[in-house]
Order: structure tokens, then C-alpha cells, then sequence
């Protein structure tokens, strides 16, 4: 299906093509994109006016809805004409990769020569999802990388551990960190697996190194990676935003790949035996400050089986100083939503309503992004709406998000239907005051609105007029207005008379009176 690339995913794309330290496809691999749609948006930006040694500050909410207008995607099926023409000759391409054993690009060559051209970044992509080969590889020692570049993250599942809130035991699991120079870890139990649980145990672990790592590379964690993609991992908007606000760039691991992570590949099982096993924590909180003094004071004093040095110590002198700058607050969560429009212009998020601007959007979805302070809603990439944060149960509404017609009554605006009665007749007007005159004065919009069909049904100077008696009979009742009304029309009072009666069409089943004459029996 067609993937409609989000606001997040365009915004890496730029950030990361502004560094100007990647090429182009590592842009696309970084931002979760093909390179081709990343190349779309870089030529986007620059047309728009984007240097790329004029750094981030570049990137507005203004410049980046004219990127996304600017660009118009149009692959309907989710692929292009290529992926089509192998899809077509699929058993060719299974026939030279799988059954002959060729390699990607000779196969490419001879399926050139039979008229099949397709780009060889598209070949490899189609060979990687629909021929897969195995064979065993020859296993090589990766290299470590620079000092504070790399951190990998694995979740594990701990045991019990007794919940209070609850009051029962839970399944705990535990967020383990390990810096791949150094070897020193830092591990973050929780009970839930969510994207905000893993934010909150990055913003723990930013505290704990005393400085954020360049690159993360996660497993396949649910609430990081929504789609796992050997080339094109889909990264969650609200992580991938997380990662633009500390800086450091996400490098996901393949599935079924341990060896993309293997620094911290084996250390699940030995936290679970060295530190979760045979302790009597006393609640969650209780365990994680226990994890922080093991990881400085048991693994982190450990001499490690392979580098033979203490962790601790050569992240010290190595690592820590070659960090980013730790945060000075922590990251204020988002939450991420699509929410469908309803009939009467407002949408729902976290329980509480927010009003949705124009006619038109009823019943279309909107992408939503609440925070603790605001809620921001965006519609094909263009922010159509700011709200401010409501609770559960809280309301959001902006009159000018309205109808014009409808926009009196949802807001109980009661000074409008003032206003419409002294435009009918000033009687009327005062009458609808009258009525307002209550401590409640939105409960009586009801017989408000029933007065002024009373004006469209009888014109404004017959109810002008009853309402002046009523008035001055001190009774402020709109059925008594009506029946004056219809007492007037049949009393046949001057300009009361049938004549003057709102027309109406004849009754649906009326009969001639001749119809209903008695009649004797015939003899």
C-alpha cells in the first residue's frame, strides 16, 4: 500500500542532509524513506531557499508544510513502475537469484538483456523481500566504534516483581543500555513496553551517563521500530521526534540479526542471573535505584571477559568526554493520535475534545500530537489547528471552527439571538431579554429560537404585537405568544384573517364534504 511519509519523517530528512555528514541514501536509510523520496524533499527544501550549511534553524513548521505541498508523491500502489515490472516477471528473477544462485547485479545484467531495466536499488530491494537466500557467511569481529558514538538497547524480561498500586505481582522487564567502547551499561525496569516507556528510561540513562550518544542503536523494539525493514525500517513518529529533540540519530537493528547488536546481545541474560535474581525489591522504584548502584559499582567494577578493562573506568576516560551535552529537563512526552473528525467538527484525543477547522473535514482523519501544554493537529502535513492541553472530560472549541449557522447554538451565545429579535421587531428583542433573564439563561435558547419561527410563521409586527400584551401582562412564556396568536386568526381580529394565516398546502387525504352525507337505504 501507498505510505504517506509524516511531518517527523521529512524533518529527519532535512536534519539529516543539513549535518552534512551522510550521503543522500544514508539520509533515507536514517529517516526510514527511499532515497529517491529523500532526494524529492532535499530538492524541495533547496528550491525553497535551504542552505545546507545554514544549519537547523532553518527547519520551521512554515518551510516545512511548503516542502510537503511542494512534493506530491505519486506511487497510489506503494511502489514504483519498476517494482511493478519484476513483480511481472517474478519467476524470472526467482530463477536467476534463488535457483541459479546468481548473484543481485548479474542478475540484473541478464534481465536487462531480455528488456527487464529496473534501477539496481530497486532489484535488491525486490530480491531481499520476495528471494531471500541463505547459505552460512563467514563471521568477522566488528570493529569498536569512535569513543560516545554508539549505545545499543535491548529489552529483557526480569520476573516478578510486586506492583502496589495493583496489589498484586507483575511481570517486570527491564531496558539495558550498553555503551559499545566501553561495555558500561545502564539498565531501567518497567512493567510496560511503550514508546514513552523507553523515552523515559533514555531520559534516566542521559542522567546516567552524564551525556547523550551520538547513534542508537535499538532492536526491534515495538515501540521504536513500527515496521522492521532490513533497509527501510519504519521508525515511530513520536521516538523519531524524541531523537531530533536530544540529537542523536537511531540505527536499528535487523530482525533475526543479532550480531547488528551483539554488545549488548548476551547482557539480558546476565543482568537477569547477576542482578534481578534472588533480590527482594521492595516496588519498582526500589529496583531501579538498585539497578543504578549495580551498574556502577557490580558490572561497571567487573573486568570485562573482553576487553579486560572496567567498564566504568574506560568510560570515563574515554567515552563521557566525547558525549553530547545532557539535557537540563526531561523530554516532555507526546502522545500521537489519528483521529477521525465527527459530525459535529471536533475530534478526540486522550479523552478530551478539540474543534477541527473547516466545512469540509467531517469525517476525514487528522494526525494529532498532544503534549503536556499544547495540542497539535495536522492535516497532508500542514498544521490546521493548535489547541491548548485540556484534561479527560475537557473541551477545546473555537467559534470561528464552526459553521456560521450553527455557531450561536454551540456556543450558547446568547447576546446573537438578542440581537436577531431587535432586528425582527424591538418587541420582540425585549421579549427574548425577558426570557434571558434567569440564571441559567442558555436554558431558555429553546423558546428563544421557538419565538423567532413565530416571526418567520407570522410576521414580525402580529408577534411584535402579542409580545407588547404579554409584556405588559408581566407573562414571559413563548406558548402564550403562540396561542395568542392562533386565538387572534380565529377571532378574525383586523389582520388576523385567513388571508393573512401562513399559507399551507391541502391535507394529504382531504375529501369532498359530499362524501360524508347520510344517505337512506335505497328500496
Amino acid at each position: 500500500m501507498f505510505k504517506e511519509v509524516s511531518v517527523v519523517q521529512v524533518r529527519e530528512v532535512l536534519r539529516r542532509w543539513l549535518s552534512g555528514n551522510e550521503g543522500l541514501r544514508r539520509v533515507a536509510d536514517g529517516a526510514g524513506v527511499d532515497r529517491k523520496t529523500a532526494r524529492r524533499y532535499v530538492e524541495a527544501a533547496e528550491s525553497l531557499g535551504v542552505k545546507r550549511d545554514g544549519g537547523e534553524g532553518q527547519l520551521t513548521e512554515k518551510l516545512l508544510a511548503a516542502v510537503v505541498d511542494e512534493v506530491r508523491p505519486g506511487r497510489p500502489a506503494g511502489h514504483g513502475e519498476a517494482w511493478g515490472l519484476l513483480e511481472a516477471h517474478h519467476e524470472k528473477v526467482k530463477e536467476l537469484v534463488v535457483v541459479k544462485g546468481l548473484t543481485v547485479v548479474k542478475a540484473g545484467d541478464l534481465l536487462a538483456r531480455q528488456g527487464i531495466v529496473v534501477p539496481e536499488r530497486t532489484l535488491h530491494r525486490y530480491c531481499a523481500e520476495h528471494c531471500p537466500t541463505g547459505g552460512k557467511r563467514d563471521t568477522v569481529r566488528l570493529a569498536d566504534p569512535e569513543p560516545g558514538k554508539e549505545l545499543q538497547a535491548d529489552f529483557g524480561r526480569m520476573g516478578l516483581l510486586f506492583d502496589p498500586l495493583q496489589a498484586r505481582r507483575r511481570v517486570v522487564h527491564a531496558l539495558v543500555l550498553v555503551a559499545v567502547l566501553s561495555r558500561h551499561m545502564f539498565v531501567w525496569l518497567t512493567f510496560t513496553q511503550t514508546t514513552e516507556d523507553v523515552i523515559e528510561g533514555l531520559e534516566a540513562a542521559w542522567e546516567f551517563f552524564q551525556g547523550i550518544f551520538a547513534v542508537l542503536i535499538p532492536d526491534n523494539l515495538s515501540p521504536v521500530v513500527t515496521k522492521a525493514e532490513p533497509t527501510e525500517p519504519r521508525i515511530n513518529d513520536t521516538f523519531l521526534e524524541y531523537s531530533q529533540e536530544r540529537g542523536f540519530l537511531i540505527d536499528a537493528a535487523r530482525v533475526r540479526h543479532p550480531k547488528d547488536k551483539a554488545r549488548c546481545e548476551r547482557q539480558v541474560p546476565y543482568v537477569r542471573s547477576r542482578f534481578f535474581a534472588g533480590e527482594d525489591f521492595v516496588d519498582l522504584a526500589d529496583g531501579r535505584r538498585r539497578a543504578v548502584a549495580w551498574c556502577l559499582d557490580g558490572a561497571g567494577e567487573r573486568v570485562h571477559g573482553t576487553t579486560r578493562c572496567r567498564p566504568v573506568e574506560t568510560f570515563r576516560a574515554l567515552e563521557q568526554p566525547a558525549l553530547l551535552p545532557a539535557p537540563t529537563e526531561r523530554y516532555d512526552t507526546p502522545h500521537t493520535a489519528e483521529p477521525k473528525v465527527h459530525p459535529d467538527h471536533h475530534v478526540e484525543v486522550l479523552r478530551a475534545i478539540y474543534s477541527i477547522p473547516g466545512d469540509d473535514m467531517v469525517g476525514k482523519t487528522v494526525s494529532a500530537r498532544v503534549d503536556s501544554t499544547t495540542a497539535k493537529f495536522y492535516y497532508k502535513g500542514q498544521l490546521i489547528k493548535l489547541h491548548p492541553r485540556k484534561a479527560p472530560g475537557g473541551r477545546s472549541t473555537d467559534p470561528a471552527d464552526l459553521p456560521k449557522e450553527r455557531t450561536a447554538y454551540a456556543m450558547r451565545n446568547i447576546e446573537s439571538l438578542v440581537a436577531r429579535g431587535h432586528a425582527a421587531h424591538e418587541a420582540v428583542g425585549t421579549y427574548i431579554e425577558a426570557l434571558m433573564a434567569t440564571k441559567l439563561p442558555w436554558t431558555k435558547m429553546r423558546q428563544a429560537y421557538r419565538l423567532l419561527a413565530l416571526v418567520d410563521k407570522w410576521g414580525a409586527e402580529k408577534v411584535g404585537a402579542a409580545c407588547t400584551k404579554a409584556l405588559e401582562a408581566e407573562a414571559v412564556n413563548v406558548n402564550l405568544v403562540a396561542r395568542m396568536l392562533e386565538k387572534a386568526k380565529e377571532a378574525g381580529e383586523p389582520g388576523a384573517g385567513p388571508g393573512c394565516a401562513p399559507k399551507g398546502t391541502a391535507g394529504r387525504f382531504a375529501r369532498d364534504s359530499a362524501e360524508f352525507e347520510a344517505r337512506g337505504r335505497a328500496k
